[in-house]
């Protein structure tokens, strides 16, 4: 069972658009407002005008209006009698859905998006709302992929860490999940060096395997010991195997409740970047994906 963990004062917001399969996005989020015992919002960003639209046509912003009124309501609906006990509410902001999402991360403890984008944009490919939200904004962001949240939610947490301290603010709210969900937590590494592809000339010395291993697993094994008295009943396992670390978490994202990575930082050129391995397993994972902002700072 999960534990029981103070009330929130951040809530979790989730973006919406008029797609398919739109109540799974909004169930995981109003599943994550309830771990939490904090407000779910639910945003569907009305972009106005319309492309090759005019800003003086009224008649077209309230028809944009409605149906974002109508849209957003069904899934409040949803919420309240699936949840009759989380507080929930809808709002229609104008503008963009990146830049909409991103203006609300500030107050937001978590983000929900869809894969394929939402809040009111068409159902776009990860590269671009999704991306966007994943990569600029200021809170952690869940991208959840519909078809990949079946399944009851007490299974496991994995998270991604590295050697950097970066990948300890994913470490953190990993620790917290696992908490909130009362489930396992799996501390995934992994290693992989130049060495190991066999492209080098005959007689070259195959490297040292077991020293390589030495110095993430201890540094993660003190970053485990750091945490093991505030999360005593989060129950870790630390895996460390010789591969790509981004090929390990999809392949570890199996059946997995969430996929937990770090992303390289909020301002700077950081900015422009997720990171090769977030990056990647936000198109490879099975399970949702949950992307921690790093410090801000180069």
């Amino acid at each position: 069972m999960p534990n029981a963990m103070p009330a929130d004062d951040q809530p979790v917001i989730v973006g919406v658009d008029d797609g398919p399969r739109q109540e799974e996005i909004v169930r995981f989020a109003a599943r994550q407002a309830e771990h939490r015992g904090s407000q779910l919002r639910i945003a569907h960003a009305i972009r106005y005008p319309l492309p090759g639209g005019s800003t003086t046509d009224s008649r077209e912003r309230d028809l944009a209006a409605e149906a974002g009124a109508r849209l957003v309501q069904r899934y409040e609906d949803l919420v309240r009698s699936e949840f009759p006990g989380l507080s929930v509410t809808g709002e229609l902001p104008m503008g963009s859905a990146a830049a909409v999402l991103i203006e609300r991360s500030g107050e937001a403890g978590l983000l929900v998006v869809g894969h394929r984008g939402s809040g009111g944009f068409p159902r776009l490919p990860l590269g671009s709302v999704s991306w966007q939200v994943a990569t600029h904004a200021r809170c952690p962001v869940a991208v959840v992929r519909p078809g990949g949240t079946s399944g009851p939610p007490d299974r496991r947490v994995v998270v991604g860490a590295d050697l950097t301290d970066g990948s300890l603010e994913a470490l953190d709210f990993a620790y917290r999940e696992a908490g909130l969900l009362g489930v396992r937590l799996e501390v995934v590494h992994g290693l992989h060096h130049a060495g190991m592809v066999p492209t080098g000339p005959i007689g070259m010395v195959p490297p040292d395997f077991a020293a390589l291993d030495d110095e993430p697993r201890e540094f993660l094994e003190k970053e485990i010991a750091r945490r093991r008295d505030r999360y005593p009943s989060v129950e870790v396992d630390l895996r460390i195997e010789h591969t790509r670390p981004a090929t390990l978490l999809a392949e570890t994202s199996r059946d997995a409740a969430l996929l937990i990575v770090g992303s390289r930082g909020r301002s700077g050129v950081k900015r422009l970047l997720l990171g090769s391995v977030s990056g990647e397993v936000l198109h490879t994972a099975e399970c949702p994906v949950v992307v921690v902002p790093g410090q801000d700072g180069d």
